[in-house]
């Protein structure tokens, strides 16, 4: 096995989505956009977009739920719409790891963590907004729906488990994959052009943006037999809110997560008698190139073939 950029930047973007880079899939095992929550639309011409789903459910009690898929830098105009349809919720449940009675994160207080710092650093090098600077999480209707870190951090020293460790974890699951599995990659002479022209911003975002796929496959990798902290725990808590909210008499409810744990919750929703009645996709990163924009199409490699014995 052999370590690359490529398996440090898997495992760097997949707990980035939690709190996806893949492979392609075959068409056997591709999931069908009833089961997708975030995906990469190539307009085949030097340009693309990343979408995510607000995936609909209703139970037999006439309780709506819908399932906000999140990327923590976007747009400013992914933001503003998020903002106004949360507006349209009896209740908007959200993730957030934070101590206990500690007030939700500002512009003007900032959290200074770590996974934090590298958001915004992201922020700052893609040209994107950030999503503690951008959401309105000061809102009348925003429930809290998450660990408090005094909790989460119980729970991974009782498991063994810290940042390090699924980072470690997905790195293995990356390098043991044949490598007729990996992604396309640009070449060495396109990686400089890209990172050289005045859109590189845009460029980087397509580099990822092809990365960000497979989310089922990445949580499976990270989650382990036994589950984990960081998603599973995670999810019980905002299950566990939601059915809070839904006693409290709400039936028009949001609950906005990272990508990543979106097939979790929407297995949990279906225990409870959910189903699925709709989805919309919105664009969080647009990078159609603009006029004078420097144009990379990546060509995809053809499949190897195996030599005959």
């Amino acid at each position: 096995m052999k370590l690359t950029h490529r398996h440090l930047l898997a495992s760097l973007l997949c707990l980035f989505l939690i709190t996806s880079s893949a492979r392609p899939q075959s068409p056997a095992t591709q999931p069908t956009e009833k089961d997708q929550y975030l995906r990469f639309i190539d307009d085949n011409d030097g340009g693309g977009r990343l979408e995510t789903a607000i995936t609909s459910y209703k139970n037999p009690d006439g309780v709506t739920v819908h399932l906000i898929a999140a990327v923590h830098v976007a747009d400013k105009k992914y933001y503003a719409n998020l903002n106004k349809t949360f507006a349209t919720y009896d209740a908007l449940l959200y993730e957030m790891v934070k101590p206990r009675g500690m007030a939700v994160p500002t512009p003007a207080n900032r959290s200074d963590s770590v996974l934090s710092m590298f958001q915004r650093l992201l922020k700052d090098v893609l040209d994107l907004d950030f999503q503690l600077d951008a959401i309105d999480y000061s809102a009348r209707n925003f429930v809290h729906a998450d660990l408090d870190a005094e909790t989460f951090a119980r729970l991974q020293e009782e498991r063994g488990e810290s940042m390090l460790t699924l980072m470690l974890r997905v790195m293995l699951k990356e390098m043991s994959k044949p490598q007729a599995d990996q992604p396309e990659e640009p070449s060495l002479t396109e990686l400089l052009v890209m990172l050289t022209s005045p859109d590189r911003s845009r460029h980087l975002k397509l580099i990822l943006g092809r990365q960000f796929q497979d989310i089922e496959s990445k949580v499976a990798d990270i989650e382990g037999p036994t589950g984990s902290v960081l998603v599973s725990e995670r999810d019980k808590a905002a299950i566990n809110a939601l059915k809070q909210t839904v006693a409290t008499g709400k039936k028009n409810i949001g609950i906005f997560y990272g990508a990543a744990h979106m097939p979790d919750l929407a297995k949990r929703l279906h225990e409870l008698g959910f189903r699925q009645t709709g989805k919309k996709w919105l664009p969080a990163w647009d990078m159609a190139p603009k006029e004078g924009d420097v144009i990379i199409k990546v060509v995809k490699k053809k499949p190897a073939t195996q030599p005959v014995q």
